[in-house]
């Protein structure tokens, strides 16, 4: 019974257990449901720079850091680094990049590069590096956004911060290469007849292959330009005369761009000719065109030859053999006829009515005279109000006797009508050829046209197809209103505002420098020494640039020329100062050796006195060692008793010349060293000085 008790409880605890583990399972599943997805992770997320870090809570505080350029050539790699600004001080970070074209390129090893996104491999940087390479040309703007996030380490979507850009990159037009003309041929040329043709060729040429577009040709008459004739490669002979001399200028255009002015090298100089080959030359030659006529007595415009009454510049002709000429005869046609006596055009022979200047037929025979019959052949027709010969019935301007058809229907008559087959136009006020209608300049025969719509026409304006140019003086192709040096061609801008172009600017981005006469690098104006490219600073400003001063933070030294690390000055004047303290160490050892000696011959008359009587040994007055000749030493004491202990009658014997101290030291063992002036080092043993 116990054993069973036992067993159920076992069973009964077993069973808690379980539904324990159970239940525990269930909860943690339940908290793990409950925890906001994160699309966001470590190892990046391409394509979500548009819309941002939006799986994280923004706690703000973050701002993009990009060096994107805000204008791009076709073709051109740009490095490009993103970073990760402000937020928490986390080293906790990442980015998304898109762009819509160009391509992107070297990412650096914590970047991974997915089409026309980017985003980084890792959370452990905060600024990330890589290329884009901008698209070809025409590719227009590029669209860029970038989206950053800081993380604050605490591996949860919350109390990140993030940020988001967007930008745009307009592209920047191609440069245009100005085309050339050449092989310039004027023809024919030299001794030209006045009854030819000049027509001038030569190669157009454009690097960019654009095709020639608004090429100017400028034609000179005795050197004097002739501009009715602008941009003709043709000149008619009927604008020619004798004795003028034509020369030709070709300036190249693209439509675009000028190129150089080009001039023909051939002339042709106008001769006269014998037109008609008759001998005398059509300037002399009153008929140049008639082989048969050279001369007119009468100047009536009839020839000699051919005229009835070469003297009478009345009368020329007798067509009807009358003998009555026939500007005289009233019908010099008819020989029955010579007088129209109501002037009608009709004989008074044949003349129905010879006294009525109205009337001298009646074709009808309705009794009216013909001229008073506006029609007297037409029965469609009696009445010609405007009196212009045309019936009223056939007459579209009956009342209007200068026009009587509009053959356009544009209700202008043909005569009046300056484009009488096109509708759209009636007049051309300048006579240009073009109707008022479709030319921008109705009144200016030189201009039709005004591409740009700047007021001015396209022949004098320089960039037709550009509304905020008109005119280029420097001809360096860019406009005048663009151009910071409108008459210079050699300068179109100055970046820095310093009042001196780019290309004579050495520094065109800084205001403050335009020269480096000695092309170390820096500007004239901050280089210490702008006429030498080995110097550029002078610290300590005393006069002696820094590269060639040993010391360029002291002013007081520049040179070290022992190379010990001491300046010159001041190692020569600390030999100076060891060379005075020599000198005092001299006069001391001098003036010790007096009073050692009057001391002694003192002692030694005391002791003559004291022992006359008394036998002594004979002293030894040998000179002592180089003990004897050493200043005292205030410091030494053992050197001093040394040289107290020196026999007196050292002082008072003539000695030999001792080496002088050249400098004394104490070594870290505490032993004390002479240099002496014959070469030899000394050290003090505590009783002697020993020569090493």
């Amino acid at each position: 019974m116990k054993a069973n008790l036992l067993n159920k409880k076992h069973t009964n605890a077993h069973v808690m257990n379980s539904t324990l583990r159970v239940v525990s399972i269930a909860l943690l599943m339940l908290m793990i449901a409950s925890v906001p997805a994160i699309e966001g992770n470590s190892s990046g997320k391409h394509n979500q720079a548009s819309a941002g870090c939006t799986c994280h809570s923004n706690a703000g505080g973050v701002t993009v850091g990009e060096n994107f350029p805000s204008s791009y050539n076709a073709g051109q790699s740009y490095p490009i680094t993103i970073d990760v600004n402000g937020g928490t001080q986390a080293f906790i970070g990442g980015f998304s990049l898109q762009i819509n074209k160009g391509t992107l390129g070297n990412p650096s090893p914590d970047v991974q590069i997915a089409g026309m996104s980017a985003t980084h491999t890792n959370s452990n940087q905060r600024s990330f590096t890589l290329d884009w390479i901008a698209p070809a040309a025409n590719s227009g703007t590029v669209s860029v956004d970038i989206a950053v996030l800081n993380g604050n380490g605490n591996f949860q979507n919350s109390g990140d911060g993030w940020a988001k850009t967007s930008l745009t990159i307009t592209e920047i037009p191609p440069l245009n290469t100005p085309p050339t003309a050449s092989n310039l041929v004027l023809s024919p040329r030299g001794a030209v007849a006045v009854d030819q043709d000049l027509t001038v060729s030569y190669t157009f040429t454009d690097p960019d292959g654009d095709a020639e577009s608004n090429s100017m040709v400028r034609w000179f008459v005795n050197g004097t330009l002739a501009p009715a004739y602008n941009d003709m490669t043709t000149i008619a002979a009927s604008e020619t005369s004798i004795d003028e001399t034509w020369t030709v200028k070709v300036t190249p255009s693209d439509g675009m761009d000028f190129g150089p002015e080009e001039t023909c090298q051939d002339q042709a100089m106008i001769v006269d000719i014998d037109t008609d080959g008759d001998g005398v030359f059509d300037g002399d030659d009153a008929f140049p065109n008639d082989a048969s006529e050279t001369s007119d007595s009468d100047g009536d415009g009839v020839g000699d030859n051919a005229d009835a009454f070469p003297n009478d510049a009345t009368e020329t002709t007798d067509s009807d053999g009358d003998t009555v000429g026939d500007n005289a005869d009233a019908f010099p046609n008819d020989a029955s006829e010579t007088t129209d006596t109501d002037n009608d055009g009709v004989g008074d022979n044949a003349d129905a009515f010879p006294n009525d200047a109205s009337e001298t037929l009646d074709s009808d025979s309705d009794g009216v005279g013909n001229n008073a019959d506006a029609f007297p052949n037409d029965a469609s027709e009696t009445m010609d109000s405007d009196g212009d010969l045309v019936g009223d019935n056939a007459d579209v301007f009956p009342n209007d006797a200068s026009e009587s058809m509009d053959t356009d229907g544009d209700l202008v008559g043909d005569n009046a009508d300056a484009f009488p087959n096109d509708a759209s136009e009636t007049m051309d006020s300048d006579s240009d050829g073009v109707g008022d209608n479709a030319d921008a300049f109705p009144n200016n025969a030189n201009e039709t046209m005004d591409s740009d719509s700047d007021g001015v026409g396209n022949n004098a304006d320089a960039f037709p197809e550009d509304a905020n140019e008109t005119i280029d003086s420097d001809m360096d192709g860019v406009g005048d209103n663009a151009d910071w040096a409108p008459n210079d061609a050699s300068e179109t801008m100055d970046s820095d505002g310093d009042s001196v172009g780019d290309n004579a600017d050495v520094f065109p981005n800084d205001a403050t420098e335009t020269v480096d006469s000695d092309n170390d690098g820096v500007g004239d104006n901050t280089d210490w020494a702008p006429n030498d490219a080995a110097e550029t600073l002078d610290s300590d400003s005393d006069g002696v640039g820094d590269n060639a001063d040993a010391f360029p933070d002291d002013a007081s030294e520049t040179l070290d020329s022992d190379g010990n690390g001491v300046g010159d000055n001041a190692q020569a004047a600390q030999e100076a100062a060891d060379a005075e303290a020599a000198e005092a160490r001299r006069n001391m050892i001098i003036i010790a050796l007096i009073v050692l000696a009057l001391i002694g011959g003192g002692g030694a008359v005391l002791f003559l006195r004291r022992g006359e009587n008394e036998e002594e040994p004979e002293k030894s007055f040998e000179q002592q060692s180089i003990v004897a000749a050493q200043p005292v030493i205030a410091s030494q004491p053992a050197a001093v008793a040394a040289v107290a202990a020196t026999p007196v009658v050292a002082a008072v014997q003539p000695v030999a010349e001792e080496p002088t101290v050249l400098r004394q030291w104490t070594d870290e063992a505490g032993y004390t060293w002479r240099a002496m002036s014959d070469g030899g080092n000394y050290w003090w043993t505590g009783t002697e000085w020993k020569r090493a």
